[in-house]
């Protein structure tokens, strides 16, 4: 009766009736009371997005897997001292941390948000020296600015470490699949904690961790109870009375490409309980994009408003309009010479790749691909291929030397597979990593033209994924080139329709573009595919932002802040709105619980750098704009507001030197030249201004800050005329109305000479 009703459990949860698998699970655990039993039953709760059931049900249990799935529910419910003390006893110090890499992850998820950086680091590391694979402990480390090149990480030694915990586990893993008769003898004589592999199950339980604590996959930890040793040593009790829920359950799980340790018949088990819900507060915590964007581009003046429109800027969004505004105006598209008519068409630095399974890469041929095997002679394949021939023939202990020396096969994934072949797989695999791993790392650490380089190595089938397009769109996003990134994020679009990956700074690009249109349609699309998602709420809130609506918009990002608590973009965009309805206690406060959340998110020391300045609080406001600056050194318009804090200040020198890096940081952004003017201005240094507003012209035509600026010079050098001609020149570019009246005040003050000017 128990091993039936277990199959029936486990079967339930496959197909995702979480109500039949809780009831049945109740009825397992009231006829045969065990922790084994109770561990399944939470795992029911779990999937079904009920924690606080979970938690109520493991309190106080001691088991290692027991310990891990309270810790998962406590994660869940936000109580992150309970979860470590279930992971890291304080009385048991040596006790070693549950459920392997799985463990460590989740435990440098607690000490994450617990604000201690180093230790999170190093448990994210330990994660990635037990499963080389584990892609989410990889991006966490390049998230907090960590991570060592991908090269390093996803070596030939961890090519080496997968080949060596598949052949040392393959071999207790044959009598699985043994014809049906032979089953349940064997299993009962292995009971159960034999015929799994400790690799087999990292990526049964752990291969898609960076899920896990806002949506647990509980039939996978399902299938760790049937067999993992507990606390690292020998398990005392199978998970299972009888053998066949084991065979059943092994039977339908379709793990990953390398890691396919079982027969891929039936659904996915990594993919039970995907579904986000907001009775978890961190629902969607590790899904949320923590990227972090400062857009550079629209020309602003930062006293007396000449360079500003009606409203404050988003500081996220860092005077992003007018880059795109110069290229419109000029019919060119990034400076690459295509016109606004190959828009949506090719000619752009992405209509090369935009459709990459018909276009190849530049340098590459039709040759260079192998259709029919579905591989392709990548640059780092041959590098694999030589050194998987080297080293297939060398492990790290005899017995699995022995193993292949004598051509014993493994099976995996249902394919009997020798170490050689483990060795390319795991080579192959670690490649494709390599490329991904460089790129993530290089977009985290701004560096997002080297990124884009990087992502152009990947094969097209890999490139041509949502994930991929959206980092791409982020890079470009970055780096101010907003229409190259509508195409990426487009694209993203077509390929994963259903993915909200970069949805919240797609919706933010197409706010700088002013595609009020596409806006709206993208928002509503985002709500239908998911009203509980944060993304879904910044694209409504960047809607009615973009029609000045600051008090509806704001609604809509503590939407999203309210869905998913630690998502910082959210809390910026709270800020920024704040800001807009000059509530700037609000607006600091928000700013503030975004970097609560990411100290790494620049935008928000950004926005508070912002609000002081305004405030003319300017150490205040220096401060914070260099902690920007050191998170983002590439950034023009930090560079910018960092000097221009400094001119306050009255290090003049200094500011001049940083416009300067700031100008060939981002030759297309006016906004370096003109704060370089106003501090020779202010230096009386008028000969030398007039020269960087001249070449200003040209960048920005069409700006009246300009224009105000240079007749305010021409006044002061007694030049009434030509100021006369450039304060009018001003007006007729239809400036603020802030700046329309500050403009003809200089007018009416034209003759007034500047000694009394200043004392009125």
């Amino acid at each position: 009766m128990e091993g039936i009703l277990t199959d029936c459990v486990q079967n339930s949860l496959r197909y995702f009736m979480y109500r039949n698998a809780i009831f049945l699970c109740e009825r397992l655990c009231a006829e045969f009371p065990s922790e084994v039993n109770l561990q399944l039953l939470a795992t029911c709760y779990l999937q079904n997005n009920q924690a606080y059931a979970a938690y109520n049900i493991l309190k106080g249990t001691q088991m290692a897997l027991s310990r891990y799935l309270f810790a998962v529910a406590c994660y869940q419910m936000d109580l992150l001292s309970e979860a470590e003390a279930a992971l890291s006893p304080v009385n048991e110090p040596s006790v070693e941390i549950p459920n392997g890499a799985a463990g460590h992850y989740l435990m440098g998820l607690i000490y994450r948000y617990t604000d201690r950086r180093k230790n999170a680091i190093h448990h994210y590391k330990m994660a990635l020296s037990i499963d080389p694979l584990l892609w989410a402990a990889y991006e966490e480390l390049c998230m907090l600015g960590a991570a060592e090149e991908a090269t390093a990480v996803f070596s030939e030694a961890a090519a080496l470490c997968i080949q060596k915990q598949y052949l040392q586990n393959g071999l207790a893993t044959q009598n699985l699949y043994l014809p049906n008769e032979d089953r349940n003898l064997v299993s009962s004589k292995s009971a159960g904690t034999e015929d799994i592999s400790p690799r087999q199950l990292k990526h049964m339980q752990a291969n898609n961790l960076r899920d896990i604590p806002g949506n647990y996959h509980g039939a996978v930890v399902s299938a760790a109870a049937a067999s993992q040793p507990l606390n690292g040593g020998p398990s005392n009790a199978s998970f299972y009375n009888t053998p066949s829920p084991i065979t059943t359950q092994l039977s339908g799980v379709a793990p990953p490409p390398l890691c396919r340790n079982l027969q891929p018949n039936g659904p996915n088990l990594n993919m039970l309980g995907t579904d986000s819900s907001p009775k978890s507060t961190i629902s969607s915590t590790i899904q949320a994009p923590r990227r972090k964007f400062v857009d550079e581009g629209k020309l602003r003046k930062i006293s007396g408003r000449l360079f500003s429109d009606s409203g404050p800027r988003r500081s996220t969004r860092l005077a992003g309009e007018a880059g795109a505004n110069a290229n419109m105006s000029t019919t060119t598209v990034a400076g690459n010479g295509t016109t606004n008519s190959s828009k949506y068409l090719g000619g752009s630095k992405l209509s090369s790749v935009a459709l990459r399974s018909v276009t190849l890469r530049k340098g590459q041929s039709w040759a260079n691909e192998n259709i029919d095997e579905g591989m392709r002679n990548e640059p780092f394949d041959d590098s694999r291929a030589n050194t998987a021939s080297t080293v297939s023939s060398s492990f790290p202990t005899s017995d699995t030397r022995s193993a292949v020396q004598e051509g014993t096969t493994v099976p995996i994934g249902g394919t009997a597979m020798n170490g050689s072949r483990i060795m390319t797989g795991a080579s192959d695999l670690l490649g494709l990593l390599r490329i991904l791993g460089e790129g993530y790392r290089m977009s985290c650490m701004y560096r997002c033209k080297d990124a884009l380089d990087v992502y152009l190595k990947l094969p097209h089938k890999h490139y041509n994924t949502g994930w991929v397009l959206s980092q791409v769109g982020k890079a470009y996003f970055e780096v101010v080139d907003y229409l190259e990134a509508e195409r990426a994020f487009t694209l993203a679009r077509r390929a994963s329709p259903y993915s909200l990956e970069g949805m919240d700074i797609y919706s933010t690009v197409l706010y700088h573009l002013k595609e009020d249109m596409k806006l709206s349609y993208l928002a509503q699309e985002l709500i239908t595919t998911d009203r509980l998602a944060p993304q879904s709420w910044c694209a409504m809130g960047n809607c009615y932002s973009l029609q000045k609506d600051h008090e509806t918009a704001l609604k809509n990002f503590q939407r999203a802040v309210q869905l998913n608590p630690r998502f910082a973009y959210g809390h910026t965009l709270c800020g920024h709105e704040y800001v807009a309805l000059e509530d700037f206690e609000n607006g600091i406060r928000s700013y503030q619980s975004a970097l609560r959340v990411d100290a790494r998110h620049y935008n928000s020391w950004y926005g508070l750098g912002m609000v002081y300045l305004r405030q003319e609080k300017f150490e205040f406001s220096e401060h914070h704009f260099r902690m920007a600056f050191q998170i983002s050194p590439h950034s023009s318009v930090i560079m910018s507001y960092l000097g221009t804090a400094m001119h306050a200040l009255k290090r003049s020198g200094e500011a001049i030197e940083m416009m300067e890096k700031a100008i060939l940081a981002d030759k297309k952004n006016p906004l370096p030249m003109y704060q370089k003017a106003n501090i020779l201005l202010s230096l009386e240094k008028f000969d030398e201004a007039l020269e960087v507003l001249e070449e200003l012209k040209e960048y920005a035509p069409r700006e009246s800050g300009v224009y105000a600026l240079m007749g305010k010079i021409y006044k002061r050098r007694n030049m009434h005329e030509k100021a006369m001609l450039h304060f009018g020149l001003a007006l007729d570019l239809k400036p603020s109305a802030t700046d329309v009246a500050t403009i003809k005040a200089a007018i009416e003050k034209l003759h007034v000479p500047d000694e009394i000017e200043d004392n009125l």
